[in-house]
This record gives C-alpha cells, sequence and structure tokens, in this order.
C-alpha cells in the first residue's frame, strides 16, 4: 500500500509556471505507475498526465500538452508535475494517483490510491 501527498499548488497569473510534487509513503515507489488528474467546480476528474514505472513512457492529455511535464524521483519516491503557460481553465485540484500496472494509462479506474489534492488557481 502506499500513501501520496501533493504540494505546491498555489495562485498564479496566466502565463506562470508551478511544479506540483507529490510525496508517496513506501519502500517500493519504483513498483507504482504514477498519474496526474485534476478536478474543477462543477467538472468530473480528468486525466492530466501519466508515467510508467521507469518513467520511461508518458501520456498527456491534449489540453495540457507541451506546456505540463511529468516526471519522478524514485529515489525521492516522489512524482512531479511541471506546469507551465499556465492558463485560467488550468484552475482545479491537483490529485497525485498510484497503482502497480506496468505502463502508463490514462484511465481514471486503474488507479488505487490517491492523495487529498492541491488546489491550483490561475488568474487572468
Amino acid at each position: 500500500q502506499v500513501q501520496l501527498v501533493e504540494s505546491g499548488g498555489g495562485l498564479v497569473q496566466a502565463g506562470g509556471s508551478l511544479r506540483l510534487s507529490c510525496a508517496a509513503s513506501g519502500h517500493t515507489f519504483s513498483s507504482y505507475r504514477m498519474g496526474w488528474f485534476r478536478q474543477a467546480p462543477g467538472k468530473e476528474r480528468a486525466f492530466v498526465a501519466a508515467l510508467s514505472r521507469s518513467g520511461s513512457n508518458t501520456l498527456y492529455a491534449d489540453s495540457v500538452k507541451g506546456r505540463f511535464i511529468i516526471s519522478r524521483d524514485n529515489a525521492k519516491n516522489t512524482v512531479y508535475l511541471q506546469m507551465n503557460s499556465l492558463k485560467p481553465e488550468d484552475t482545479a485540484v491537483y490529485y497525485c494517483a498510484a497503482d502497480r500496472g506496468m505502463v502508463s494509462t490514462i484511465a481514471i479506474r486503474a488507479y488505487d490510491y490517491w492523495g487529498q489534492g492541491t488546489q491550483v488557481t490561475v488568474s487572468s
């Protein structure tokens, strides 16, 4: 089992950047594929980015492709989401998720473990 804690959210102006972190407990972090999802007010939780166990395979939602980068540091048990060129429509609560599957996936139901979320607000 793994516990996830997100950090790094906040208020930023459009065009700015933020880096989210997700720290995982336990000694087998490298055995988990990781994902970032977000939920805006009144909307369903949606896929943002995913990363395989090794970090060699990544997936991105079309809306963030070219602006966001997902990465991991298995030595630090941490996954990151670097968010650049932020837009007001990126405003949401961002959640980190983990699962023991092999390859990265966009499927929200594939993930067994979730963090509590961190708020990102982008002002225009």
